[in-house]
């Protein structure tokens, strides 16, 4: 849109006018960002102008003035107009005609419309009773009529805000605390709001007004840049939708990306989220001065008393070789000498995390200026500073993010750059891979006690997932990454290959704990030989735990630490040297040998329910043990149809199954028959548990096929459909001939779904194969679930079988 256009739509003061005039500015394609903000600003100026000048007809003593963000001229295309008509109440009459003059056509055109009229005293007193108005007048700007009221107000305000700012600022500071508890970290967020969020618009707003307190000041270097990246992507975000948005969901991203001329939604995330975190940590350091700057007038006068009228010296406590503590912060010292120090930014570092203070902005900045790069490898001293840094527990992580900010990770790390800001499209992660990296170090430095190599495990645990940022399989790419990168900070070849396994297998335990079966030797002996030997297996079982913490609240509970210590155990007896028991051959336990004879003589299914609270072998007591669900005990005569139909009953009660196993007893000798035993444990989706007879009495009817599961299902589908989401991805079975020697392994991936392991059991029913064992684990939205199939006569599935089983489940999950 040219100059000409603007004047022309000056001239037509009219909505039409306007709004052909907005049209052709938000198509143009050869502006955006910045000038297209502004010339929608100066665009929208001219019309009100306009209004303002015809309904302001010998009217003197009145203004129209922009606040907040049409204040800034930051005009995004479905903004609100925020206007403020002053006037020194002359007339009042007359303001209020000029009020419907000016409303009126914004309204027509369907804009939003903050508005306020009132006079210059009115507007300082609601000021200072609203902070959100007062921040907004921060930004008054004149549009139209009487300029010297308007400078007078701003004048004015500017004056109150920068009176009142010991007062105000800690109350905008809480506000600020208050909508980052509410809206999350916009660094993180796979469906951040590019306005509310921690590290969005609001909180770079908060600073400027911070700025004009000249109380303190933020860091400026790349915040306006990322002011104005959040801008651009919001821009993008309101002309893909057509809608007064702020919130970046999932489905829009891809248009979002695209209109910014992006690869990809994850590239339009990973700058998303580094302008937040830049605007985050702008704001911890802001915040920190701000408090700084407080205390220190507080006590100022009566230090001041103390010594006299001199000025007090601000008191440095050393916490090592170059690095003191002073005024609550971490320092450098008067000696110290980066430039001839290059183990320095860790020590500093690790001092700080350590002691639990933040590292100083001017520390960080000299480090980043002037510190020599470390020799390869690096310096024992080097690596121990790692290594404590990297044990301090939370602490780590504001350190890192001060040491990140200014680009020293990425000095020290290279290879840190690809994981930096990346996004994990998982809703189970909460943290972008960076952070999760660092989550899972904090978490790792609370198992340090139970390895005999905790620098080993601190390592592994920073780096297990650095693969991420390269493609294939990320534990593959990660190995060889971890390898050079163990190498580089001096450890020795040994060591080196103890990390590369930990990184490697990172996901062993867990995944094969919760999908394959424990009692098959196959099973352990195959993890006995990827881990090697015991300490790495030690070292492995505590990293698996962290990494799990570390992801989220669906990553790891104690009935998922029960089954990984379960598996931990037996993989430690093969190393030791003793071989596990046959699978057919494992000893029943009193219970379920009373329940198998009990099926047996009956002839129907016996079962049992009972609380699971222990703790997992293998860890500390915490307190009150977590309930690992109920155990639901089944011994039935074994019969087609097991599988599915308990699943089925159990579906029908709405209880969720967390983990499961089916195998065939050896019954003694004298008794007929055989019994399958299933040893479950469930939990009720919501409300209470059903009582044992009515699981039992409704198994029996499925048994005998006089409850239609499927009909009772479907019904309950139908009279409670389900809100359409996220469109998942589509399941995948795939086939794991060498995981077993005794049964063939199917292992199923899709979204969860009540009533999904029936529809897996009928399918695999149909296709007449016997499943000897059941492994499922939910994890947040997704189902994995692995099952140990044989023919009929018990042995494994030839191949060709075992893939066109495989296809035809799969196709009967998407169907």
């Amino acid at each position: 849109m040219t100059g000409t256009d603007v004047q022309e739509a000056a001239e037509d003061s009219g909505p039409s006018g306007y709004a052909a005039a907005r049209l052709r500015l938000l198509t143009e394609e050869t502006r955006s960002g910045p000038p297209r903000r502004a010339a929608l600003a100066e665009l929208t100026d001219d019309w009100l102008t306009g209004l303002f000048a015809s309904g302001a007809e010998g009217l003197r003593g009145a203004s129209l003035v922009a606040v907040g963000g049409y204040g800034r001229g930051e005009l995004s295309p479905r903004s609100d107009l925020d206007l403020l008509l002053l006037h020194d109440d002359s007339d009042p009459k007359a303001v209020a005609a000029l009020a419907d003059r000016l409303w009126y056509p914004v309204w027509d055109l369907g804009l939003a419309l903050d508005h306020s009229v009132r006079t210059p005293a009115e507007a300082r007193k609601t000021a200072g009773e609203d902070l959100k108005v007062q921040l907004g007048l921060l930004d008054a700007r004149h549009i139209a009529g009487d300029l010297g009221l308007t400078a007078g107000l701003r004048t004015a305000v500017l004056a109150d805000w920068r009176n009142q700012a010991p007062k105000r600022l800690p109350e905008l500071q809480e506000l600020c605390a208050e909508r980052a508890e509410r809206q999350g970290e916009l660094q993180y967020l796979l469906e951040p709001d590019l306005k509310e969020a921690r590290g969005g618009l609001r909180d770079a707003t908060a600073l400027r007004a911070v700025a004009a307190s000249w109380l303190a000041d933020a860091p400026r270097e790349g915040l306006a840049d990322a002011r104005r990246r959040l801008l651009d992507v919001r821009d993008a975000l309101h002309l893909t939708t057509g809608r007064a948005t702020d919130r970046l969901a999932l489905q829009e991203q891809d248009q979002v990306a695209a209109e910014l001329g992006l690869l990809d939604a994850d590239t339009l995330l990973r700058q998303v989220y580094e302008a937040a975190r830049l605007i985050s940590y702008a704001s911890d350091v802001t915040w920190r001065e701000v408090g700084r700057v407080l205390r220190s007038r507080a006590v100022r006068p009566r230090l001041r008393a103390m010594l006299g009228g001199g000025k007090p010296t601000a008191e440095r406590s050393p916490l090592a070789e170059g690095v003191v503590e002073q005024d609550g912060e971490v320092v450098l010292a008067r000696a110290a000498r980066p430039e001839r120090d290059p183990v320095l930014p860790l020590r500093a570092a690790a001092a700080a995390a350590q002691a639990g203070l933040p590292l100083s902005l001017h520390a960080v900045r000299r480090l980043a200026a002037t510190v020599r790069p470390l020799p390869t490898p690096w310096p024992a001293e080097a690596r121990e500073q790692l290594v404590t840094l990297l044990g301090s527990g939370r602490p780590t992580v504001e350190v890192w993010e001060a040491l990140e900010a200014e680009g020293l990770i990425t000095r020290l790390l290279p290879d840190w750059e690809r994981v930096r800001c990346r996004p994990q499209r998982n809703a189970v992660h909460l943290w972008t891979v960076d952070r999760h990296l660092i989550e899972t170090a904090v978490r790792a430095s609370e198992f340090t006690r139970r390895v005999s190599r905790p620098d080993l495990l601190l390592v592994a645990a920073l780096l297990h997932d650095i693969g991420k940022g390269w493609p294939g399989d990320h534990s593959v790419a990660g190995e060889i990454i971890a390898k050079d990168v163990a190498g580089r900070i001096g450890f020795d070849r040994q060591d080196v290959a103890v990390v590369a396994t930990l990184v490697r297998h990172h996901l062993l335990l867990v995944d094969t704990a919760t999908r394959r079966d424990l009692e098959d030797p196959a099973t352990v002996r195959s993890v006995a030989e990827a881990v090697g030997s015991q300490s790495t297996l030690e070292l492995l079982h505590a990293l698996t735990e962290a990494d799990a913490l570390a992801t989220g609240p669906a990553a790891w509970s104690s009935w998922r630490g029960s089954l990984v210590a379960d598996l931990v155990q037996r993989v430690s007896a093969v190393l030791a040297g003793d071989a596990p028991d046959d699978p057919e051959e494992a000893a029943p336990t009193a219970e379920q040998e009373r329940l198998a004879l009990e099926a047996a003589a009956t002839g129907s299914p016996v079962l049992a329910l009972r609380a699971q609270t222990e703790q997992p072998a293998g860890q500390e007591p915490s307190g009150d043990p977590e309930p690992l669900g109920v155990e639901l005990l089944i011994a039935v005569p074994d019969q087609p149809g097991v599988l599915p139909a308990v699943a089925g009953v159990l579906a029908m009660h709405r209880l969720t199954v967390r983990t499961a196993e089916l195998r065939s007893l050896h019954l003694p000798d004298g008794v007929d028959g055989s019994v399958l035993l299933l040893d479950w444990r469930v939990a009720a989706e919501y409300g209470s548990l059903p009582q044992a007879a009515r699981l039992r009495a409704d198994l029996v009817r499925a048994l005998d096929g006089s409850l239609d599961i499927a009909g009772r299902l479907a019904e309950r589908d139908a009279a409670y459909p389900r809100r359409r989401g996220v469109i998942a991805p589509p399941p995948r079975v795939s086939v794991h001939p060498a995981a077993s020697r005794l049964a063939t392994v199917i292992e199923v991936r899709s979204q969860d779904a009540p009533g999904l392991l029936f529809r897996i059991g009928r399918a695999l029913e149909d296709a007449s194969v016997r499943v000897r064992s059941a492994h499922v684990s939910t994890l947040g939205a997704n189902a994995v679930d692995a099952f140990y199939v044989t023919g009929p006569e018990g042995a494994p599935l030839p191949g060709d079988e075992a893939e066109s089983v495989a296809r035809k489940l799969e196709e009967t999950l998407r169907g």
